[in-house]
């Protein structure tokens, strides 16, 4: 025997007809999506097939969820599905659609409603998980960048070419995003922006406004004044605010330290401040350090960062920063979307047809919060979808007709096993009348 034949694992391959699937946990996916009407729900609100022989909206939507729950990058990705069709069937996919047949739909989608519809869809999912959410609800508005090498994606301000989507987040969920071109600005529309966003969360619930300085606006400001919302803003450091900054006195500066108490080599102070077209003044918090290299020609003392507020003076500055600086959890949000949800990359060259793509992810990525939060044991509440794929979505399974009826053999511990019959039961229970 030779010494490549002793290194080959002594097992035959071979090619099994049984359904058999890698995906059996995906079942809790559907499971809870049917609980929740969304497919009913995408059929009703997307505009009927062509023709009779054409696939609903939901036979489209359907399979990209699920592909991208199971990890999938790509349009052609949904060929993956395939192999387990037998079991995914009985699962809730009976009608995979061909890459191709998915790229056309979605650019026919970007020219109707498709966009519209997928919000409105969103909006009825995550209505559960907002109205768990506290009276007062951070809203975290950032944009973020996804790289293109389209012919009509445009430069970004990064100077890459791709588009530059603008999401509004409450404590993880997304409950409105725009998809918009490279060079368009984060803050252009964004009164209108945040009128969107209120619109989607239920009533009686307050606003508490976080953004960088793209929404350091005037006609923010007086929005959020007008309607009753808190805000934290990065402040711009115009001349005005340098003004500002310099009128402060030295004996206004403070040490400032963190959260835990702990020291830090900045200070902190805070002023009163307006821009032209406020109607109302607001809190100027100002933190500063030793500018490390100061110019020649512009021998600054010190760099500053100032943030805008109109939150309670019982508040100490200090406190107010600390609960600004938080606004950074967006980034891990935005890094769960656009590379564990498959959103860094798009599919089409028109950029219609990718706002319909990514609001499918952004829906895809709100159905695994609200697995999380709603049927799932804590341990899983901050997990990423990977975690999931990794622990509940990747099970073996075959499926088998047992005494008239399909039954899903699971290859798992009977602990996990216990978790996907008691998620499959609150799912019931949603359902019946």
């Amino acid at each position: 025997m030779s010494k490549i034949q002793q290194s080959l694992i002594p097992i035959k391959l071979e090619q099994s007809q049984e359904r058999l699937t890698s995906l059996a946990g995906l079942v809790v996916v559907e499971e809870l999506a049917r609980a929740k009407g969304l497919w009913r729900r995408v059929d009703e609100l997307f505009p009927e097939p062509g023709s009779g022989r054409g696939y609903r909206a939901s036979a489209y939507v359907r399979p990209l969820v699920w592909m991208l729950h199971a990890g999938g990058r790509r349009l052609e990705d949904v060929r993956e599905l395939r192999a387990e069709q037998g079991v995914l069937a009985q699962l809730g996919l009976p009608e995979l659609p061909s890459a191709d047949a998915l790229g056309d739909w979605l650019r026919r989608m970007g020219k109707s409603r498709g966009v519209a519809a997928l919000q409105a869809v969103n909006r009825e999912l995550i209505g559960s998980y907002l109205q768990a959410e506290p009276v007062e609800v951070t809203l975290d508005v950032d944009a973020t960048i996804l790289c293109a090498e389209k012919r009509e994606a445009e430069w970004t301000y990064q100077k890459v070419k791709g588009y530059q989507p603008l999401l509004g987040y409450v404590n993880g969920v997304c409950v409105h995003h725009e998809f918009r071109a490279g060079n368009e600005g984060a803050g252009d529309g964004a009164v209108e922006f945040l009128k969107q966003c209120e619109k989607k969360l239920p009533a009686g619930k307050k606003v508490y406004l976080r953004s960088d300085s793209a929404l350091y606006q005037a006609a923010v400001v007086n929005h959020c004044f007008e309607r009753g919302h808190r805000f934290t803003i990065t402040a711009d450091q115009d001349s005005a605010v340098k003004a500002a900054i310099r009128q402060m006195a030295e004996s206004d500066w403070k040490p400032y330290r963190t959260r835990e108490g702990m020291e830090t080599d900045r200070e902190i102070a805070e002023t009163v401040h307006c821009m032209n077209q406020t109607k109302q003044a607001f809190r100027l918090i100002v933190v500063r350090w030793v500018n490390p290299q100061p110019s020649l020609f512009e021998a600054n003392a010190y760099c500053y960062h100032a943030v805008s507020s109109n939150r309670d003076e019982a508040e100490g500055a200090s406190e107010v920063l600390w609960r600004h600086n938080q606004r950074g959890e967006s980034e891990n949000w935005h890094k769960e979307l656009k590379l564990e949800f498959g959103m860094e990359q798009m599919p089409c060259g028109q950029l219609e047809a990718n706002a319909v793509f990514f609001a499918i992810g952004v829906l895809a990525y709100n159905l695994s919060l609200v697995l999380k939060a709603e049927l799932l044991p804590a341990e899983y509440r901050r997990a990423s979808v990977a975690t999931l794929r990794w622990k509940l979505y990747r099970l073996a399974g075959k499926l088998v007709r047992h005494a008239g009826a399909w039954v899903l053999q699971v290859k798992t511990g009977s602990e996990k096993l216990a978790l996907l019959l008691a998620v499959r039961q609150r799912c019931y229970e949603w359902s019946v009348p």
